[in-house]
């Protein structure tokens, strides 16, 4: 693959203003694709309520559609992400998101339970094929602003999930499980703008081979074990998030039914209010990231998290609502810049390392949605999130992620000079 990671220098270029509106246009068209990708996963949660009445469902069978959809997502996604490193597909971001209207379509007709987990598995395997590449468009697209670029990517996916249950509350539990077919329309339109995608990306890289660029990773002074590491401790930096973040994804609505019963829809828009606080956090995370570093912005804010967390279970209604906004808000502010830091470890694997983070989180979502609610059969829901209320303590090992970037006045001197 011909791929650099920071803008060529060469003789003759495009001007400058007609350069930054082909960036910023992309950026936009992925963020937008992701907001689709993500609206029509997020469905799936955001029915539970209605397909365990439907269905007739234990937690735990509920917590295994999640599973299987998060859990196909994350095996294949650094497959895809190695594979494209080596040979880059650029429509592939079509294929991807033709897979998420057959899962959808499926899971829109589905009569038996087993019908479900095809569905999901289908929509898990959309998301595999979508999230590697776009992330490392979203990247040759950033012209340098790395962070700004994977929360504008980013932040569309959580923009999406967030508008998940209030798209089910308001279509789809009114209107039946078979409305679910009627997003497929967004999902045909997000097929026709990465197809520009895929053009530009394949007119990019051809740009580039004509001009003899040459791949410039910046590489760090770190050893393979320090890197290994570091990549062992940002997984688990991973994993104290998303595990966190899947007792509120996939049980917040139980929870707010069991402990104040209220109705589905008033639960639907708690976690719409959430999820848009996880949006929000999303997209400031990577620009201040870009201007303070990064380990610091993700020490911030898992940690940061942690007392809120732990006030959450014991809170009223009207506290829930703020302390959950809240959480939203700052722990999902660590994931753009986790995943820039460890593209920034490993810079000649840009497609392997978004595969594996992006799937990781994937994976330990769908373990945690069914280990939860296992759980909460046994136990009950408000044990699972005293439970849960601790995992963001485990931000502390941030503390030891090594120093790999310049900070922004060493930037400036150096260009000064």
């Amino acid at each position: 693959m011909i791929e650099t990671e920071e803008p060529v220098t060469v003789g003759a270029q495009m001007p400058a203003p007609k350069a930054n509106q082909a960036v910023f246009k992309i950026l936009g068209a992925l963020s937008g694709c992701h907001l689709v990708n993500d609206l029509i996963q997020s469905l799936v949660p955001a029915l539970y309520p209605l397909l365990k009445a439907s269905y007739h469902l234990t937690f735990a069978e509920v917590g295994l559609i999640t599973l299987t959809q998060q859990i196909t997502a994350s095996l294949l996604q650094p497959l895809v992400g190695f594979f494209t490193d080596r040979r880059p597909m650029p429509y592939s971001l079509v294929v991807g998101m033709m897979f998420t209207v057959v899962g959808l379509t499926v899971m829109a007709h589905a009569s038996y339970f087993w019908l479900l987990i095809v569905g999901a598995a289908i929509i898990g395997m959309g998301s595999s094929i979508f999230h590697p590449e776009s992330s490392k468009i979203a990247r040759m697209a950033s012209g340098g602003h790395h962070g700004l670029a994977q929360s504008l990517f980013q932040v569309g996916g959580n923009a999406g999930a967030s508008f998940g249950p209030l798209m089910a509350a308001t279509i789809v539990v009114p209107h039946g499980q078979g409305s679910l077919q009627w997003f497929s329309v967004f999902a045909f339109v997000a097929m026709l703008t990465l197809t520009q995608v895929g053009r530009w990306y394949k007119n990019r890289l051809a740009e580039r081979a004509k001009l003899g660029a040459k791949k410039s990773a910046k590489r760090n002074d770190l050893s393979k074990a320090r890197i290994a590491i570091t990549v062992a401790l940002l997984l688990l930096l991973i994993f104290s998030k998303n595990f966190y973040l899947a007792s509120i994804t996939s049980y917040f609505t139980f929870f707010m039914i069991h402990k104040f019963h209220v109705s589905v829809q008033n639960a639907q828009y708690h976690l719409f209010a959430f999820l848009a606080a996880v949006a929000l956090g999303t997209y400031f995370g990577g620009p201040i990231g870009d201007k303070i570093g990064r380990k610091y912005v993700i020490w911030g804010s898992i940690v940061g998290a942690l007392p809120f967390a732990l006030m959450l279970p014991t809170a009223g209604l009207v506290a829930t609502g703020v302390l959950s906004i809240v959480i939203g808000f700052v722990i999902a502010s660590a994931f753009s810049a986790i995943l820039v830091y460890a593209q920034e470890l490993l810079p000649a694997s840009i497609g392997l390392v978004s595969g594996l983070f992006l799937g990781f989180a994937f994976g330990i979502g769908g373990i945690g949605a069914a280990l939860l609610g296992k759980w909460a059969d046994i136990a009950g829901i408000e044990f699972v999130y005293r439970v849960c209320s601790f995992l963001p303590a485990i931000g502390l090992l941030a503390m030891f992620l090594p120093n790999i970037e310049q900070s922004k006045i060493d930037g400036a001197v150096m260009k000064k000079e």
